[in-house]
């Protein structure tokens, strides 16, 4: 689906943003893309929808070249920005005017989900509220039926009933064919959602690993008291969250939050724990 090989890219040739990244993505997948303020999450994404290029390196998607912006590529990606515009008109007039571009697109699904999201049909898009747009562009992104859909922090500006819909709605919008990517730094939102996690850190890629794999090498547990072989921890109400090295094959849930913050300051752990063949 999407291949990325010895990526550097930098604005303006100042601080680079990445350097030597590589990267692959599968159909079939759900991904949380994850990283710190500034790590390049926005950034990786548009290189992906052929938004800026890659001062070296070579990225493909769906065996094209996404800076050529070619109309068989396009009709095949959608891309829901951090920050949008959206013009003053009616839904059935932005309808008529963009989802031809997207041969795939159903308009159905489009009004079933814009009814799951509590959204007039009538309304008039200018006056909808920030959530409402958002809703609004995340459903339209959906009904086009694309093979790649790129989000970027899709649940900001969403209250917490509208997160609980947005997760049932993605779940339920995953296919063999289709790969979502979703970028984010409210880790607590793609709980029970995503199925592969992507971390960014020092200008590469971290941790690119399905959840399955994640808590097959670690254990993520409530512990009173530390053990010492334990990887990461940090104090919480009655002892500790914990990492630790899943040598028993125990079972447990990832926390996407520990972990993110566990790569942070023990990447080289962590990276070797997911990467080496077996446990000694």
């Amino acid at each position: 689906m999407i291949a990325i090989q010895d990526l550097n890219f930098s604005y303006n040739k100042g601080r680079p943003l990445f350097k030597q990244m590589d990267l692959q993505l599968e159909q079939g997948h759900i991904y949380g893309l994850l990283g710190k303020n500034g790590a390049g999450k926005s950034t990786l994404l548009k290189n992906i929808a052929g938004l800026v290029y890659p001062n070296k390196g070579s990225i493909a998607v769906l065996g094209h070249d996404p800076r050529k912006r070619e109309p068989s590529l396009l009709k095949e990606i959608t891309f829901i920005p951090e920050e949008f515009y959206l013009p003053a008109v009616l839904s059935d007039k932005f309808i008529r005017a963009n989802a031809p571009f997207y041969p795939n697109f159903d308009i159905q699904y489009f009004k079933e989900l814009l009814g799951e999201f509590e959204i007039p049909l009538n309304q008039r898009i200018a006056d909808m509220s920030y959530g409402q747009k958002k809703k609004y562009l995340i459903s339209f992104g959906l009904a086009s039926n694309t093979k790649l859909m790129i989000m970027d922090e899709p649940t900001n500006g969403l209250d917490i009933p509208s997160k609980v819909q947005f997760r049932k709605i993605m779940a339920s919008a995953l296919t063999e064919e289709r790969c979502i990517l979703i970028s984010t730094h409210q880790v607590r939102d793609l709980d029970n959602l995503i199925d592969s996690v992507i971390i960014l850190d020092e200008h590469r890629v971290a941790v690119n690993a399905s959840v399955a794999t994640l808590t097959e090498r670690l254990c993520f547990k409530k512990v009173k008291e530390l053990p010492a072989d334990v990887v990461y921890a940090e104090a919480a109400l009655g002892g500790y969250n914990s990492i630790q090295v899943n040598t028993f094959a125990e079972d447990s849930k990832l926390d996407l939050e520990l972990l993110f913050n566990a790569v942070s300051q023990k990447q080289g752990v962590i990276t070797n724990l997911l990467t080496q063949p077996t446990y000694v």
